[in-house]
């Protein structure tokens, strides 16, 4: 199999929200035939779907893997174990508070829907807090099934969202 590029969205709201992405890079940058391209700045954003939380601080991260996309999975969800969050089996919690949330944004020009497993992530188009440092990684970046990621983003009305200003960014090779 040859190296894909993909997009991970990073979320958290628990605990320190900043050192927790922070490491998270780190362990991205650690996961078995995978390197890190790019990191984007983390975002203060609203909670989504459940809004009675406190903030998240999201951020995106431009991977080259030769893991397949269900190998890569399975790496992000041991990096979210490691960080502490706890996933019930009845998904109740899907929209709560967490220490880290890693999202399968984008796997190359990849379309899969298999069990457990929708890239590009369904919900990415809707989503400001994925786009916009999805975007600053990756302006040319194109949702497989939707089109350019900027449209996408043009499209949504009035995020509100903050970049902070200290941050620990890889910038993009290249």
């Amino acid at each position: 199999m040859t190296a894909s590029v993909v997009f991970v969205g990073l979320g958290s709201n628990l605990g320190d929200s900043a050192a927790i992405l922070r490491s998270a890079f780190a362990a991205l940058g650690g996961l078995k035939d995978t390197s890190v391209l790019a990191t984007s700045a983390l975002y203060r954003t609203p909670a989504w779907g459940v809004t009675d939380q406190p903030d998240f601080l999201n951020a995106v991260a431009m991977l080259r893997t030769d893991l397949a996309p269900q190998a890569l999975l399975d790496a992000l969800l041991e990096v979210e174990r490691d960080a502490g969050r706890v996933r019930r089996d009845d998904g109740s919690d899907r929209w709560g508070p967490r220490t880290l949330d890693l999202d399968l944004l984008l796997y190359g020009d990849r379309i899969i829907d298999e069990p457990g497993l929708r890239v590009p992530h369904p919900h990415l188009h809707e989503r400001a807090f994925a786009l916009l440092p999805l975007l600053e990684i990756a302006p040319d970046a194109t949702i497989p099934g939707i089109g350019p990621a900027a449209d996408a983003m043009a499209g949504l009305v009035g995020p509100d969202i903050e970049a902070l200003p200290c941050t620990t960014a890889v910038p993009p090779r290249g």
